[in-house]
């Protein structure tokens, strides 16, 4: 094989490959020397075909694969002789005009990798806004879990039933003269209002009191589950056992009991533990910001155009889907037109980030564990139909990129936490308020602002800013070059930010809304 350099400009490089004729060739002839004992012919016993009618009838089938195996085969050898680092998949196109018999030019295209020192993780600093979770946040919050844990106490019998009240009642479904599986039942709970039951049932029962009996007439869904029902009118004898009316739920110990739970201290541990999390997580987005600040404060490498592509194009679909939900889509559209150079800077600063951590993480020995990668393959597959999930679990093993896609939050997070270890952390207690805020400000200064909103009533504005705010948790430019020794096959772990659209074959498709 010939390789000539045609292209070597910043990350930008490209190649021209030569492979002989005579190389093809006999690489054909060992092929149909290894399938012919496996030939069969008639008038030949089987092994016995000769080669030249193994080659007329597979020819053509076997110097397409062999050229396929070729160009592979030659990409592979560049790659490792030249050292190279592909920021995504290289460009490979056989030359036209090519026919068996002749030499196989084949013209090589690829963005590198740029070399990346990984930065030092002495000195960093960090300050950690925590946030005490008060008495009376526990108490705000437990009140709002007695909310929603409604009682009913019996009303006097004379009350009529209306919205919200609870009655129990028996009850027989009849298809005409014949009653149905499952259309009978006894000291049944039924809340008016709820939509517990089908479209013209609950309805029907707003006025009973206490020992009325009825007969209502209902029809079922046509896309009711159960197609014997589908669609059919059906008759129910009702009887009103009891009409209740909504009770005010105490909150003491018999409550954390109907929980569950052992007692009120038990419950309330539990509540404290869940604000505990809620505001750790604010926490921890207030700390990987400013982390990030400082990692992009010292390096602007250049970076592959490939991969910001990549990430301005996800960010931008993401505009333009938000956008087309506004009140004035022509008007938000053209907005985020107006601003498509911020976006693309931030679309670069991103991937600057991604492939900063990943030096890091690779240099420190941080990886994802294939425990932790089967784990984020299974979780990822309850998004799908059953029937779809093993075929998703099967696309994603033998798809490097859409792997690379699932492991590169958790890779990126874990790099993260490494940080978080390394760095000296002084702590500060703040209120969730000031903590917010914090968070807000960053948000203020490394985004840019958010477009006016019309109405604060009006449904919330499609977050234009919300890509740029993720963004903005992991960007600043900054003004350092840098040299790394990594190899490209872990840099499937390094791109978190390009690697979130592998290509889009044969996934199953999601499954649609749950219908009742």
């Amino acid at each position: 094989m010939q390789i000539k350099e045609t292209t070597n400009k910043g990350l930008k490089r490209a190649y021209q490959l030569t492979i002989k004729a005579g190389d093809i060739a006999a690489k054909i002839e060992a092929e149909i020397k290894k399938i012919a004992p496996q030939v069969r012919m008639p008038g030949f016993r089987p092994g016995k075909v000769p080669a030249n009618l193994v080659k007329k009838m597979h020819g053509e089938q076997l110097h397409a694969q062999t050229v396929n195996d070729v160009i592979r085969e030659s990409v592979d050898k560049l790659m490792k002789d030249k050292e190279l680092r592909p920021a995504m998949q290289p460009r490979i196109e056989l030359g036209a005009g090519y026919e068996e018999g002749k030499d196989a030019e084949i013209a090589v295209e690829l963005e590198v990798l740029p070399t990346i020192e990984a930065p030092s993780t002495d000195g960093l600093k960090l300050e950690k806004l925590v946030v005490p979770v008060s008495d009376e946040a526990v108490d705000e919050a437990l009140q709002g879990i007695a909310g929603q844990q409604k009682s009913y106490k019996d009303a006097p019998k004379t009350k009529k039933a209306a919205e919200g009240d609870q009655l129990i009642i028996d009850f027989v479904g009849r298809l005409g003269d014949e009653e149905f599986e499952g259309g009978k039942a006894e000291d049944a709970a039924l809340v008016i209002g709820s939509g517990q039951f089908i479209p013209g049932f609950e309805e029907q029962l707003v006025g009973a009191k206490t020992g009325d009996k009825k007969t209502i007439k209902v029809t079922f869904p046509a896309d009711y589950p159960a197609e014997h029902l589908a669609g059919q009118e059906a008759e129910f004898d009702i009887t009103v056992k009891q009409v209740k009316v909504e009770g005010e739920t105490k909150v003491d110990e018999d409550f954390a009991k109907s929980l569950g739970l052992e007692g009120l201290d038990q419950l309330k541990g539990l509540i404290r533990g869940q604000l505990e999390q809620q505001t750790a997580g604010l926490t921890r987005t207030q700390m990987k910001r400013a982390l990030l600040d400082q990692l992009a404060a010292g390096h602007d490498f250049e970076v592959p155009e490939g991969m910001v592509n990549a990430e301005f194009d996800q960010i931008w679909a993401q505009l333009q889907q938000e956008a087309s939900r506004e009140e004035n889509p022509q008007e938000a559209l053209k907005e985020i037109q107006n601003e498509r150079d911020e976006y693309r800077s931030i679309a670069e600063r991103r991937v600057r980030l991604g492939l900063l951590l990943s030096e890091i993480g690779q240099a420190n020995g941080v990886e994802v564990t294939a425990q932790e990668m089967s784990m984020l393959i299974q979780q990822a597959a309850q998004q799908y139909r059953p029937e779809d999930r093993q075929r998703f679990v099967d696309y994603v093993r033998q798809e490097p990129m859409a792997a690379a896609q699932l492991r590169a939050p958790l890779y990126e997070d874990k790099v993260v936490d490494f940080l978080f270890d390394q760095a000296e952390v002084t702590e500060r207690e703040v209120t969730q308020e000031e903590l917010e805020a914090a968070i807000e400000a960053d948000e203020t200064a490394e985004a840019k602002p958010a477009p006016k909103k019309k109405a604060a009533a009006k449904k919330a504005p499609a977050k234009k800013d919300a890509p740029k705010k993720e963004a903005a948790k992991e960007e600043k430019p900054a003004a350092k070059k840098a040299p790394a020794k990594k190899p490209a096959a872990k840099k499937a772990e390094a791109k978190p930010a390009a690697e979130k659209k592998p290509a889009a074959k044969k996934a199953p498709a999601k499954k649609a809304a749950a219908k009742k």
